[in-house]
């Protein structure tokens, strides 16, 4: 696909306009695979630039830091005002009782000035929360957010894995562009509560996982997993549940010879199709899967033709939680926040 044919669409009302596709930096540090070569990880980034994708995604988290230096590495060599730079703050990092989340004012603001300096910009187009601190009323965490779009620092905000009612009250402090949720074939949990809440507020949805973290491409069901891969310690991709799970990448596999496409740009442009306010950004670190999901732009599905693929992945029969269990505790269903404190 040459450069430009990728469509462009508007993410929230605040004013924000990105590729329809983007793409997500996450794995080219290592998490699914062992980290990719730095100069590997710049032409797969480059590549996807040259392809019409000027939306990229990071986060603090990723590495941790070297996602954020590798992106910035590669902006060096792009105009900056052609791209769209989305990172997160919020996971402080683990310990042996799980992930810790932030969301203090201070360490908002803290997070921000080191996530400017790593990747090399003046301003962040969009910063997420990245998980929910159940611990900071929504509106202190937001507050901050807000001053530090004043300051110009940050030109958008959005939340990833946050609750409706986080959601709700978070857009009343400081209006919210985007919401990063998983979304796939086989993760639709969002669909009842959150994509219509989105809806009737003017929020974008950035689906992460719109590959169902690869399986849609084939990984585990035609591809090994390295063992290193956290996807070894997934509840989908292990035992009993995998192996009742390969039937949906089958009945895929099958419609993509249908529309004459593979069973990845058949499951991403299921995803694209959703609304013309959602925006995945699937990663990977190989250039011929990136080739692929460009590929997925210009399939065109009717009405009947999502009913069909939907069809063929319920998603009550899939097997397994979505997330492994130490970040089930900050799941969007249970990322709830205290009471803003009295005045």
């Amino acid at each position: 696909m040459e450069r430009g044919q990728i469509p462009r669409v508007k993410l929230g009302t605040q004013g924000l306009e990105v590729s329809k596709l983007g793409f997500g930096c996450m794995g080219l540090t290592g998490v699914y695979n062992a980290p990719v070569a730095e100069e590997d990880g710049v032409a797969v980034i480059r590549r996807a630039f040259d392809a019409g994708v000027t939306f990229f995604d990071t986060a603090d988290a990723y590495g941790p830091h070297t996602n954020e230096v590798l992106l910035g590495k590669v902006l060096k060599q792009l105009p900056r005002e052609k791209v769209q730079v989305a990172t997160k703050f919020g996971i402080a990092g683990f310990d042996a009782n799980g992930m810790l989340v932030k969301g203090t004012p201070d360490y908002v603001r803290a997070c921000c000035e080191a996530s400017l300096e790593r990747l090399a910009v003046d301003y962040i187009d969009l910063y997420y929360q990245h998980r929910i601190d159940q611990s900071v009323p929504i509106e202190e965490t937001m507050g901050e957010l807000k001053k530090l779009v004043e300051e110009g620092k940050v030109k958008y905000v959005g939340l990833s894995e946050a609750s409706a009612d986080t959601i709700r009250r978070a857009h009343a402090v400081q209006p919210i562009t985007a919401v990063q949720m998983e979304w796939s074939l086989w993760t639709r949990d969002i669909e009842e509560e959150i994509i219509p809440l989105c809806r009737e507020l003017g929020i974008a949805i950035v689906p992460y996982s719109p590959l169902g973290r690869g399986f849609f491409a084939g990984r585990a069901a035609v591809q090994s997993i390295p063992s290193e891969s956290l996807l070894s310690k997934h509840p989908r991709y292990n035992g009993e549940n995998l192996e009742k799970n390969k039937v949906f990448y089958t009945r895929l596999e099958e419609l993509a010879t249908k529309y004459g496409c593979s069973p990845a740009q058949l499951a991403l442009s299921w995803v694209l199709h959703q609304g013309d306010d959602v925006a995945p950004i699937p990663g990977t670190t190989k250039v011929k899967n990136l080739d692929d999901n460009i590929g997925a732009v210009k399939i065109k599905l009717s009405k009947e033709d999502l009913n069909v693929i939907s069809s063929a992945v319920p998603a009550g029969e899939v097997a397994g939680s979505r997330v492994i269990g130490v970040l089930e505790p900050y799941s969007w269903r249970v990322a709830n926040t205290p009471p803003p404190k009295s005045l």
